[in-house]
Parts: C-alpha cells; sequence; structure tokens
C-alpha cells in the first residue's frame, strides 16, 4: 500500500503568526502551485482520497480532483489552542517558553502538544493501512506530513521541525506486508 501525503499550498498570512487549526487564505498564486502538486501525482490512480477538513487542504483536493474526499478530523494541523492567530513574538502567555522548551510534550494554552498531534495522526495511519487499497492520497498539513514521516521512522522526533515539507510537498508512506 502506497499513502501519499500532501501538504497544502501556501497560505496568504503574515510571517509569525500563528495559525494552526484556524482556517486561513490560501495565496493567490494558489493555481500555480496547486497545478505543480496535481502533476507530481495525476499519473497515479488513487482508491481512497482524505482531507482535513480545513479549506486550505479541501482546495487543493478539489483542485487535484478529489473534491469528494473524506473529511478526517485527524488530519488537522496542531491546535494552538489561545494562540491561535497571534503572532509568536506578541504572545505574552508564560507556557510558551515551556513550549519552545519542549513542543514534543507540552500542550499550547488550552491547545495540544506535538505528541497530541502525533497520537491522532498514528490513529489515522493505523486505520487507513487497513483499507484494502493499493494508492491513498491525503490532503493535510506539515504538522502531520511530519508526524508520517516519525510514523515512517524516517526521522526522530526530536528533528520533527528541520524536516517540514515545503507547501505543496508530497511525502510517500509505504506500507509492505
Amino acid at each position: 500500500m502506497n499513502i501519499y501525503l500532501i501538504r497544502h499550498t501556501s497560505v496568504d498570512v503574515p510571517k509569525g503568526l500563528c495559525y494552526g487549526q484556524s482556517d486561513v487564505p490560501l495565496r493567490p498564486t494558489f493555481e500555480i502551485e496547486a497545478a505543480v502538486t496535481k502533476a507530481k501525482i495525476e499519473s497515479i490512480h488513487f482508491d481512497m482520497a482524505y482531507t482535513s477538513p480545513l479549506s486550505r487542504c479541501t482546495r487543493l483536493a478539489q483542485y487535484c480532483g478529489f473534491g469528494d474526499a473524506i473529511r478526517d478530523p485527524r488530519i488537522l494541523e496542531l491546535n494552538f489552542g489561545d494562540w491561535e492567530m497571534q503572532y509568536f513574538d506578541k504572545i505574552k502567555d508564560p507556557n510558551l517558553q515551556c513550549w519552545y522548551d519542549d513542543y514534543l510534550n507540552v500542550k499550547a494554552t488550552n491547545g495540544e502538544s506535538f505528541a497530541d498531534q502525533y497520537k491522532r495522526v498514528a490513529a489515522f495511519l493505523d486505520e487507513v493501512k487497513q483499507k484494502e487499497a493499493e494508492n491513498i492520497v491525503v490532503f493535510a498539513h506539515g504538522g502531520v506530513l511530519i508526524c508520517a514521516q516519525i510514523y515512517a521512522k524516517l526521522i526522530q522526533p526530536e528533528e520533527a521541525f528541520q524536516a517540514v515539507p515545503a507547501y505543496g510537498g508530497v511525502f510517500l508512506y509505504q506500507e509492505r506486508p
């Protein structure tokens, strides 16, 4: 089984803004970026398609021909709780430094930790691997693709922020019997 995990195209938010699970707009270059992503996968027949419910993923899924992709909240980006839609350098929460020091285990205030996100992505992948399918496509977020790389044992959790895939990037997870 092959699971193609695709990161959404670039978002139209200022640099340094913490947006996580907020539904933010895509850049005006969406169609150009989406065409590049579509070209990477258009020769592959997919048996199933999944997408994060956020519009930055559903829009790319639609563009690539998967408007009926199953929306699954387990493949949402990290929930940053109280920090959503704030600039990181303006967040006054003392918990932010704790999170910087141990993002794997410390939860964003009223949000989740990276370990929490990993658990939901791993549960999603565990379930998808049980499907009778040769190729599955998943439209998701950078954090989800990082979790998938950890799940595949290609990187260690401590390397997460060094492994952020490019916007429109594709990560292939292969499950062999």
